[in-house]
């Protein structure tokens, strides 16, 4: 159980920041840096979910949920707390296969009502669709920020597979909300030259 009586602690005062094993990384590291487009793509999702309707919501408020763990798996690099593998323990919190596995069977499950693109969309249409596609767009940013910490240091696999299934999530449910995605906006190539 997380109890915060203190919300400032001054730690970070000289530009580094805590990690779960106790080590401290400067707060513009890869690792801070993917920590934080995480976090915003939470941001970006809470956003969204107060324009979605029930079944949407829970979805979302549950990948927010999922989001969070996220974050508790980044800042717990491997090795830390005495385990060399990105398996979860009673005291390491990792995404575990599963929970991108649940991420398809709902993509699977919407997709299978929405008819087959024939071209690109625009981000918009509905109030709700354009809010999931700025949520898609900032996970794509964590995905982004997560390869790249990948490129230097290792990182939970099933990590990078939650947060790629996560964006092709919001994908697909901005277009079962934009009016099953008879309400999509098409691109137009080359319409303004």
């Amino acid at each position: 159980m997380v109890k915060l009586n203190k919300i400032y602690t001054r730690t970070g005062d000289d530009g580094t920041t805590g990690l779960v094993d106790g080590s401290r990384r400067a707060k513009h590291d890869a690792r801070m840096e993917a920590i934080g487009a995480v976090d915003e793509a939470n941001s970006a999702l809470g956003f969204a979910v107060l324009a979605l309707e029930e079944e949407a919501k829970a979805d979302c408020i549950r990948l927010q949920n999922d989001l969070f763990d996220l974050g508790a798996d980044l800042a717990t690099p491997r090795g830390a707390m005495g385990g060399d593998d990105f398996a979860p323990s009673d005291m390491v919190l990792r995404i575990v296969p599963r929970q991108a596995e649940w991420l398809e069977q709902r993509i699977d499950a919407m997709n299978s009502t929405l008819d087959p693109l024939t071209n690109f969309i625009l981000p918009g249409g509905s109030e709700a669709a354009a809010r999931v596609h700025l949520a898609r767009a900032s996970v794509r940013r964590a995905e982004r920020a997560m390869t790249a910490l990948a490129g230097a240091e290792p990182v939970n696999p099933a990590a990078l597979a939650f947060v790629n299934r996560l964006s092709d999530y919001l994908f697909v449910l901005a277009r079962a909300v934009n009016a099953a995605g008879a309400g999509d906006v098409l691109w137009v190539p080359g319409a303004n030259r």
